[in-house]
């Protein structure tokens, strides 16, 4: 990604209301699926400036690995963890067979070779440990916005299944979620393709709203995994090295 996209993230990690509800999600979802087990060791893979790690600290020692070394400087100085620098899928110099848990948040997206990479990954795991994975959903919503953010693809719920399993993982949870806000943010990206707009859709919006938004979005921590959400924004997935693996 450009700089001024990593600038951008550091500036919105902590009051964007898309940044704060997702880490909410999440952090229920780590809990109730991933269970990893007491002082963990935790990997997030593309961690950028560093804002999902302090959430994963709160399950066991973290590390990171950024490609960006800028970003990765910031991000070991948030949480005072090791950040390396490297990318998918060789990520060189990091350790095999060595994790409990690893996070890939809204990065596969941005690598050319999404199978080389969740290999990579796999081996990455300790048998039994697993990858918390985010990804955007729906290729027809491809719009600026991912234009802007240099995706080269969002996905479909069988496809992250197909690639998951051809990698060797066990599915434990393969969920849609944004999805109360579902109808609203596929509108806005369908009009914006009609008229031609361009870049992103990540401005911080005026506070009242900025709260609302959040609490309607991290309100599905409770609902992930237990309703079957029929569509979202983005896909999350709880996939599993097997512990004979």
């Amino acid at each position: 990604m450009e700089r001024h996209i990593y600038d951008r993230m550091a500036e919105l990690g902590d009051t964007h209301w898309w940044f704060r509800a997702r880490r909410r999600v999440l952090d229920e979802i780590v809990r109730r699926v991933a269970k990893p087990p007491k002082d963990a060791r935790i990997l997030e893979v593309g961690c950028g400036p560093g804002h999902n790690l302090a959430m994963l600290k709160s399950f066991g020692r973290v590390e990171g690995v950024e490609m960006d070394e800028a970003a990765g400087k910031i991000a070991s100085g948030r949480v005072g963890a090791p950040v390396a620098v490297g990318r998918l899928p060789e990520l060189d110099g990091i350790a095999r067979g060595a994790y409990d848990l690893v996070a890939l948040l809204d990065v596969l997206e941005h690598v050319p070779d999404d199978r080389a990479s969740l290999a990579a990954i796999f081996d990455l795991l300790r048998p039994g440990g697993a990858l918390l994975l985010t990804v955007p959903a729906n290729p027809w919503m491809f719009s600026a916005h991912d234009v802007a953010h240099h995706h080269h693809r969002r996905y479909r719920k069988r496809e992250i299944d197909a690639l998951a399993r051809e990698a060797g993982f066990a599915v434990d949870l393969l969920t849609p979620f944004n999805t109360l806000l579902f109808p609203a943010i596929a509108g806005a990206r369908a009009i914006g393709k009609l008229t031609g707009k361009e870049g992103g859709d990540d401005a911080l919006p005026p506070a009242p709203l900025n709260k609302l938004l959040e609490g309607i979005f991290a309100s599905e921590r409770w609902l992930a995994g237990r309703v079957p959400f029929p569509a979202g924004v983005s896909l999350v997935a709880v996939l599993r090295r097997p512990a004979c693996a």
